[in-house]
């Protein structure tokens, strides 16, 4: 971090706690710049800045800032008049809220910046907002001004640093309402099938693995014309065109493209969504699955109907056992009655023939 050269120098305000920091750029840019030349001679082409009154060229030094007002009247603005400002973001970072990281819209990030402690001092208070950072899982918003404006922050752990994200303000976001397309339009299952076909087939990617080809190939023309070779020639292929004629032949061959790209076999042109009739199998198999749900219910109806049947039958035979079992009990019964009927008869017809016996006796007496 040593050999970077800090860019402002302030202090991050975390309520009473203020922690001494340096700003650096936390990106760089590999791009490759190119100057101006005259095409007749190869000389540069060069800007000067030259005062309109004196019609001459004047020094940095020499230069100001000025406001212009509707009338084209120009306002001076000296450093000193914003360096004085009765705003507390001058020199310092305003920590304003905590919020969750999915509260910022990406549209609104800019640059980024490391934030350094700035002297021994600085480091236990950095390390303790870093911490509560990480602990709480937010990032912080702040306030801070930078080449003279005062501008949006978010704050966020980078591996051990706290970075800044520069943001701009929510009214500096524009509108989508004249972006999206004003026309209706409708999309087909097939359509989504071969567009989730190309996003599997493309995968997932290491960020660290992507570069700047673009770059690659201007570095590569600039040194063969210093070495007086011949530029390389552009690849054959087609180039993109602005106008989609067919949609699903260019998806399917977006497939193939993607599929040879990563060494699969892309197959027969009416063979490259293998995984949309996947998907449309499963979606058919998940629309009947109420049918087969409805299957299962007829079988189980079945069985109750089986079970039922069954019971019915246990039913029935218990009651054709216990009607019989009664029977038996009840001929059983009648047998017993009758018995003991022709007892009490025979006892009947033996005290009957006692008592006429009886009399007889007496009369002869």
């Amino acid at each position: 971090m040593l050999h970077v050269r800090s860019i402002w120098n302030g202090a991050i305000s975390f309520g009473l706690v203020s922690i001494p920091i340096k700003l650096v750029n936390a990106t760089e840019s590999h791009s490759i710049s190119f100057r101006q030349i005259h095409l007749d001679d190869g000389g540069r082409i060069r800007y000067r800045k030259v005062c309109e009154l004196e019609d001459r060229e004047v020094s940095t030094p020499e230069i100001g800032k000025a406001y212009e007002d509707a009338d084209g009247t120009l306002i001076p603005i000296m450093d000193e008049d914003l360096a004085s400002l009765p705003i507390p973001t001058a020199r310092t970072i305003e920590i304003v809220a905590f919020v969750p990281a999915e509260r910022i819209d990406p549209l609104q990030m800019e640059t980024a910046y490391y934030l350094s402690a700035n002297g021994v001092p600085a480091a236990k208070p950095y390390v303790l907002l870093r911490e509560a950072l990480k602990r709480s899982q937010k990032v912080a918003v702040a306030k801070f001004a930078l080449r003279g404006r005062e501008r949006l922050g978010m704050l966020r752990v980078v591996d051990d640093v706290i970075a800044m994200h520069g943001l701009l303000w929510p009214d500096e976001i524009r509108a989508t309402d004249e972006v999206a397309p004003d026309t209706s339009v409708t999309v087909r299952e097939q359509e989504l099938d071969l567009a989730d076909a190309l996003m599997d087939t493309l995968g997932e990617v290491d960020l660290e693995d992507l570069h700047d080809d673009y770059r690659e190939a201007v570095e590569e023309l600039i040194a063969a014309k210093a070495s007086g070779v011949e530029a390389p020639a552009a690849p054959a292929g087609e180039r993109p065109g602005g106008k989609v004629l067919d949609l699903m032949a260019a998806l399917e061959k977006s497939v193939r493209a993607a599929k040879e790209s990563r060494g699969e076999e892309a197959g027969e042109p009416g063979e490259v969504t293998p995984l949309p009739a996947r998907r449309t199998a499963a979606r058919k198999s998940a629309r009947a699955a109420p049918k087969e749900v409805g299957g299962k219910k007829s079988t189980s109806a079945a069985k109750k109907t089986a079970a039922k049947k069954t019971t019915s039958k246990k039913t029935t035979a218990k009651k054709s056992t216990t009607k019989t079992a009664t029977k038996e009990a009840a001929g059983t019964a009648t047998k017993q009655t009758a018995t003991k009927k022709t007892a009490a008869k025979k006892t009947a017809a033996k005290k009957t023939a006692a008592k006429k016996a009886a009399p007889r006796k007496r009369a002869s007496a």
